[in-house]
């Protein structure tokens, strides 16, 4: 069940974060590539709790890429239990470096922890409203799915996402092959 103090969500990317400096967030969720120094903006922020993690955005292993682990998902799941459990509101910011799909993709996985009798369409269908852009990255969410026991319906949900973005926007196949993705784009195309 949603927590009563748990309702406000932002999800961005790095560019975006001074827009949000003002919104009373108390909970930051960085996900950054290994290389990339800390962002300066959350300077401004007000009194917030913060973790960082880094891993890249990828699905698949390649040399010198650290992809997202199990690991990774169970730290984001528990910084959400540890969220909603917070007295006072909670607005969760949780941003990656574009905002499109490691942010997402762990931000429908809070919504899946935080809901767990709500279908994975409806959390999906969510995001997608809140991030028309979301691609929310595979990996993440099938490590989410197996860790909720949501049987694959959080993967199958994303997949077709990701489906719905590839009809809208036919350029993203090649620039998600470009970038190793080639296995979330065959996936979405099976409908």
């Amino acid at each position: 069940m949603l927590s009563e103090n748990l309702h406000l969500h932002t999800v961005c990317g790095l560019d975006e974060l001074v827009e949000h400096e003002a919104r009373g967030v108390s909970h930051v969720l960085s996900i950054l590539d290994p290389d990339r120094a800390d962002p300066t903006a959350f300077a401004t922020y007000g009194t917030h709790r913060r973790i960082t993690l880094r891993f890249h955005d990828a699905i698949a292993p390649a040399p010198g890429v650290v992809l997202p682990e199990r690991q990774d998902m169970e730290t984001i799941l528990a910084f959400g239990r540890d969220a909603a459990a917070s007295d006072g509101e909670v607005h969760i910011l949780v941003h990656c470096h574009v905002g499109i799909s490691r942010s997402t993709a762990a931000l429908a996985s809070l919504f899946a922890q935080a809901e767990p009798e709500t279908p994975a369409e409806t959390l999906i269908a969510r995001l997608h409203d809140q991030r028309e852009k979301a691609w929310p990255n595979a990996r993440m969410i099938a490590f989410t799915d197996d860790i909720l026991g949501r049987g694959g319906s959080l993967s199958e949900a994303v997949r077709r996402l990701h489906a719905l973005q590839l009809r809208k926007r036919p350029h993203l196949d090649a620039i998600m092959r470009d970038l190793g993705r080639g296995a979330e784009v065959d996936a979405a195309l099976r409908d």
